[in-house]
């Protein structure tokens, strides 16, 4: 995995060499091992390397071999590369090393847009003809690896990350009012697409974008399709285990150690058993790793979205597939003190506390291993949470995991929000809904399901993954999520609820796949999300924090803040009972946001 940025100028007008350097330094975290920048009169290309496969001929940005024709700078990494080898092979094709960098490359030349369909993989990719001129910028099905733009008359800059582009002297700092209704209505979620600055867009799942001389065009090269399921129950048990395991083995292509999260629930465990089954035939332990909070034996309770704490449960099941296992504890002020450095990760407004714990895990995790695999969207593509099962909130016509407009509304001045922020979010939710594509025989509940499906694959699906990239590569770490892999993604979106839901179960489908290879006790466990602190001493922090910004005199977010509501979010026990955005975000996280924000404007220079 990698970081990677550039420059397209068809009149000759190039950044400087010093602007290269700044932008490959806000990098330098997603790829630490190498720098490499490629120049012509109308091009550069910016790399810098996290090395995991072929360390000698995998540098970048590459060039082919031959005659220099085409460049490529690439962020991802590749799980059907040998296929796509042997057919390039086939073809004629001959090749220097083993990376799938090259590969990609070769597979651009011989089958240009094409190569997409072929392409198994998580990834974000700009090619550059020299000869023609023409930028080829693609991004994988999912949008797991993210990649970023900003178009100006004569050509156009890119990045994986917002803050690289900030860099650009071309860019403006500017945050405009859609985006801000973003931020402070949908947030952390944002449409994908948006990149919440100024003129900055992102490229969606499964799109491309060519520049020449004289046009831009994208496309959408993959979407949610809407097919027939032919399995019958015992065949879609089978199929389901058959995917979920492919895609496992296929991602353990690596040249560096690799571990798994472990949280000893559902997907993670069924991640680490069959990682832990293939390394036992090579004598190989797995290393498996946790994260907890001092204090939190102590103060951890129990609710809808979290019924259970997770120990028992890692315990059972590193014993069960005798990796070594890692629990990594984290001290709350630390967790609160570490909010900011998430928002430079992530350059946006994230999860406060859920994002800088991710932050400190894989900076610990990092220690040990480079890449590591996780359970990220399992819950997503086969309905795990609650608003996939309750069914007032399934049939709430709005988004279920951020039904806070009321909050919002006393948090936030109208002079931001509108005096109307309803029908802003009703229109962002409709026109999601309408993306759905269903067949006529569906039933009225798996049409509904499939609009649930999709409403979480563009916005929570997108936030989680927005965080464990930028979480995880801002410590040097690739996480791989096999539950992404568009095979399996494809076939859960096609599956009726009445097996996906099997037996009554959230994602039942998986459970009764794996209940031969898992204890029980981790195939009957209840659905928990990721851990966080329930120390009294964060909210505390973030209090103190967020009081402490709205006093100053250059506060920004202090504008916009109704303090007087803010007083009574530190004293209303009820406003800490139900979640204000997903599963964890309560009145603690709304602090910790407001931290967030704050830094957001202050660490990028940004206007609105």
């Amino acid at each position: 995995m990698c970081g990677i940025a550039g420059q397209v100028d068809y009149n000759n007008s190039i950044m400087s060499e010093r602007t290269a350097q700044e932008m490959a330094q806000t990098l330098k975290n997603r790829g630490p091992d190498a720098t490499g920048i490629y120049w012509d009169q109308r091009c550069v290309f910016i790399h810098n390397r996290l090395i995991v496969v072929d360390p000698k001929n995998g540098c970048q940005p590459m060039k082919t071999a031959y005659d220099d024709e085409y460049v490529i700078v690439y962020n991802g990494e590749l799980y059907n590369t040998e296929e796509i080898r042997e057919d390039l092979a086939f073809s004629g094709y001959v090749f220097r090393g083993y990376s799938d960098t090259e590969v990609l490359l070769k597979a651009y030349i011989c089958w240009g847009e094409a190569c997409l369909d072929r392409l198994n993989g998580i990834f974000a990719f700009a090619i550059w003809s020299v000869n023609t001129g023409e930028l080829f910028l693609a991004r994988d099905r999912i949008g797991v690896k993210p990649l970023f733009y900003f178009r100006y008359v004569g050509g156009l800059i890119f990045a994986s990350e917002i803050k690289t582009l900030l860099v650009h002297p071309r860019v403006p700092h500017k945050v405009d009012e859609y985006s801000m209704k973003q931020i402070l209505l949908l947030g952390p979620s944002r449409a994908t697409g948006i990149a919440c600055v100024k003129d900055v867009y992102e490229l969606k799942p499964g799109e491309f974008l060519k520049t020449t001389t004289d046009s831009i065009s994208k496309r959408i090269y993959w979407k949610l399709m809407a097919r027939e399921h032919i399995d019958n129950e015992r065949k879609t048990i089978e199929k389901t285990r058959e995917l979920i395991c492919n895609a496992i083995k296929r991602q353990l292509v690596s040249d560096v150690e690799l571990g798994c999260f472990l949280s000893g629930g559902l997907d993670s465990s069924i991640i680490s058993k069959v990682v832990a089954d293939e390394y036992a035939k090579k004598n190989m332990q797995l290393s498996t790793y946790s994260v907890d909070y001092e204090g939190n034996d102590r103060y951890f309770t129990k609710s809808l979205f979290q019924p259970d704490a997770d120990n028992l449960y890692i315990n059972l099941m590193s014993e069960f597939i005798r990796s070594k296992h890692t629990s990594i504890l984290l001290n709350s002020l630390e967790v609160a003190d570490a909010i900011t450095d998430a928002t430079i990760a992530r350059t946006l407004p994230g999860m406060g506390d859920i994002d800088s714990s991710l932050l400190l895990f894989c900076k610990k995790i990092k220690e040990s291993v480079t890449v590591c695999l996780s359970g990220e969207c399992a819950d997503e593509i086969f309905g795990g949470y609650p608003w996939y099962h309750n069914i007032r909130m399934l049939y709430s016509d709005t988004f279920p995991w951020s039904d806070s407009v009321d909050i919002r509304k006393k948090l936030f001045t109208s002079d931001v929000i509108g005096i109307n922020p309803e029908k802003y979010i009703k229109d962002e939710y409709e026109n999601t809904i309408s993306k759905t594509d269903v067949l006529e025989s569906d039933s009225v509940q798996d049409r509904r399901m499939r609009e649930m499906f999709v409403l979480n694959f563009y916005w929570f699906m997108q936030t989680l993954l927005d965080r464990k990239d930028r979480m995880s590569m801002y410590s040097g770490l690739e996480v791989r999520v096999p539950f992404c892999d568009h095979k399996l993604v494809e076939y859960a979106y096609n599956m009726p609820w009445r097996y996906k839901s099997l037996n009554g179960r959230e994602k039942g489908i998986v459970r009764e796949a794996f209940k031969d290879i898992l204890p029980k006790e981790i195939i009957q466990r209840k659905k928990s999300p990721y851990p966080k602190t329930f120390n009294p001493l964060f909210f505390e922090y973030v209090v103190k924090k967020t009081d402490a910004i709205l006093s100053s005199k250059d506060s920004i977010i202090g504008a916009f803040v109704n303090k007087k509501y803010l007083e009574t979010l530190k004293l209303d026990p009820a406003l800490n009972a139900v979640p204000w955005y997903g599963q964890l975000m309560k009145a603690p996280q709304i602090f910790a946001y407001l931290i967030q924000l704050e830094h957001f404007f202050k660490s990028n220079n940004l206007s609105y």
